[in-house]
């Protein structure tokens, strides 16, 4: 089981998503804890490695925990997804090559998980 907090931000009926270097598929900021850490921490930790932006802790709120098979590996992910408000310029940094706003149309291009939750924001009337 590879655990993984992940941040879900949805603006305009489109959902924030990252792809690292070297590869196709999409998915949501975030990562695994550090030994000792939250899962608010490793949210505020991750989102700042990866997009260069700084989330404010108190907003975040859980949005759902979803698994799938992990991409080109026999493990699962399982991604505890939370909301949160966020200060400055999304920027792609560290193993991120680019950041986009995907809609549910885009759904093929994400990984497994994040499917998952485009199927679950559509269903919901979040995502168009």
């Amino acid at each position: 089981m590879i655990d993984k907090v992940a941040w879900l931000r949805v603006e305009g009926g489109r959902v924030l998503a990252a792809r690292s270097h070297g590869k196709t598929a999409w998915y949501l900021p975030g990562g695994k804890r550090e030994p000792g850490e939250s899962d608010v921490q490793t949210l505020v930790r991750e989102v700042a490695e990866e997009l260069a932006v700084a989330l404010d802790p108190e907003t975040a709120e859980p949005a759902g925990v979803f698994e799938a098979p992990a991409d080109g590996r026999a493990d699962v992910v399982r991604m505890t997804c939370y909301t949160a408000e966020y200060r400055g310029v999304l920027t792609p940094s560290a193993e991120v090559a680019e950041v986009a706003w995907l809609g549910y149309a885009d759904r093929e291009r994400g990984s497994r998980a994040f499917q998952l939750v485009l199927d679950s924001l559509h269903s919901a009337g979040q995502v168009s």
